[in-house]
């Protein structure tokens, strides 16, 4: 599978720079989530409403967001939980 992180990239930039522990545990779950097949990807928790085509995995306080299309992983959003949904 092929990972596509442009849409979250400006967060990362600036996580990286304000808090690395953080960027660094964000790495690392996208890390996991790209080693995943599509039959372990399809148990991840999916979001409802407006957001179904959307899976989320928790990242501390954080939310990470991601879609997957044909054989693509697309990493959307990352923030607070309070202001994901």
């Amino acid at each position: 599978m092929r990972i596509d992180t442009t849409s979250i990239q400006d967060t990362l930039k600036k996580l990286k720079r304000k808090d690395s522990v953080l960027f660094r545990a964000v790495q690392k779950k996208i890390n996991q989530i790209s080693q995943l097949d599509i039959i372990s990807i399809n148990h991840l928790k999916n979001l409802r409403g407006n957001l179904s085509k959307y899976k989320r995995v928790h990242v501390g306080n954080f939310v990470l967001m991601f879609k997957v299309e044909k054989n693509i992983i697309i990493f959307d959003k990352f923030e607070h939980h309070d202001k994901a949904y």
